[in-house]
């Protein structure tokens, strides 16, 4: 592990949460912008919803792939280069003149988005003394929480009002501005990795640890997504919350994550396990009471609000308990394990968002919350069990 200094170090960390915020934005814009894609390209909501699943799908794939062919690339470089593709992926978005075409830019946004969180999330572990380390990560991650904030709830605000298009012209000027951000603030002498090898994907994957950790990542964050996918039409339909009601809504439920994801950080640096096995809880508990108020106007938007809070609260402590791991066992592995769980990360949100379209299908919106109360259960179960071996 190499320390910086730590002014250094803060303008590191900076810049990788500048371009979370653009990635963020960009994972969960069409979250918000559900009802105009169904209207503008004939298609069922849970179709519509495919923006979101097969986002998460371009991670799942992008992470560990491009992960291995440029793990010995200058970081420097390639932390530039991915916004430039992020910026072309969003532009074939903004330009879609099909469903197809814009799911195909989706994707290709979404190929560079597991490769930054990987490589970030190794970075920003790497920069900062030993017992700040899930902090760090946390910071980085706040690019994330913030793009629930604004970034989100602007997209969707301008979908609204001025067309999803210029959404997604939205998304491409931001990544413009983060790229230059990487090319002034990232140091140009990080240490690179190791040439790593497709058998290590075979190492890490019969690791039992690394195993259940991966699991319990799918499990844990996606369970959030079988209602968070939908959240739009829930405010609107169920809860029935203007357009404008909704916009003012996300940028609450995004400070929410915020505060959530930074308490998070601080919890799993103190105690790691522990601290996952009550998110998990806190989160499976109001899934189920979100089920219980979801026709209920105010107490189902408080339960929204601790959604939240616990939504994202287990994304530092997930990312370190991986790096913490791969140290342990498989150091040379480091940066394709992160970028396993960062694909884990997305098969969570796939799972999720799938899940919760099939309910959708089936038996109607309001009951998501409860798909979610399942995957959350075993959240639970695989982080006791990592508890016991660990």
């Amino acid at each position: 592990m190499v320390i910086i200094k730590r002014s250094n170090a803060t303008f590191t960390l900076w810049s990788l949460a500048i371009s979370a915020f653009a990635i963020g934005s960009t994972e969960f814009i069409s979250v918000g912008l559900l009802p105009l894609l169904v209207q503008s390209f004939h298609v069922t909501l849970s179709a519509a919803s495919l923006t979101v699943s097969m986002y998460a799908f371009g991670v799942m794939i992008g992470a560990p792939i491009l992960t291995m062919l440029t793990t010995q690339w200058n970081r420097h470089t390639l932390m530039a280069a991915l916004m430039f593709v992020y910026i072309v992926g969003n532009l074939i978005a903004a330009g879609a003149t099909s469903f197809v075409v814009l799911l195909v830019g989706r994707i290709i946004a979404a190929l560079v988005h597991g490769l930054f969180m990987s490589i970030s999330s190794v970075i920003a572990a790497d920069v900062v003394a030993p017992s700040k380390r899930a902090s760090a990560i946390a910071m980085m991650f706040t690019g994330l929480t913030v793009a629930t904030v604004t970034g989100v709830p602007l997209g969707t605000f301008i979908g609204q009002h001025f067309g999803w298009r210029l959404s997604f012209l939205f998304l491409a000027s931001i990544g413009l501005i983060s790229l230059i951000a990487n090319w002034i603030l990232i140091p140009r002498d990080l240490p690179v990795g190791g040439k790593m090898k497709l058998s290590s994907v075979g190492k890490l994957m019969t690791d039992k640890k690394i195993l259940l950790t991966l699991l319990l990542t799918v499990f844990g964050y996606g369970s959030t997504f079988t209602s968070y996918t939908y959240i739009s039409p829930i405010l609107g339909q169920l809860m029935h919350f203007t357009a404008d009601n909704i916009v003012i809504i996300l940028i609450v439920y995004g400070l929410m994550v915020a505060i959530g994801n930074t308490i998070g950080g601080r919890l799993a640096d103190y105690n790691l396990i522990n601290a996952l096995v009550w998110m998990f809880s806190l989160l499976t508990i109001t899934l189920l009471f979100l089920g219980i108020f979801i026709h209920l106007k105010w107490m189902g938007l408080f339960m929204v609000m601790l959604l939240g809070l616990f939504a994202f609260m287990n994304v530092p402590g997930e990312q370190l308990l991986i790096v913490k791991l791969a140290e342990k066992t498989h150091p040379q592995d480091i940066g394709l394990a992160s970028a396993l769980n960062i694909s884990a990360f997305n098969i969570g949100i796939m799972l999720g968002s799938g899940l919760g379209s099939q309910v959708v299908e089936i038996g109607g919106l309001s009951w998501t919350p409860y798909a979610g109360v399942v995957m959350g259960i075993i959240a639970v179960i695989l982080t006791a069990m990592l508890k016991r071996i660990n």
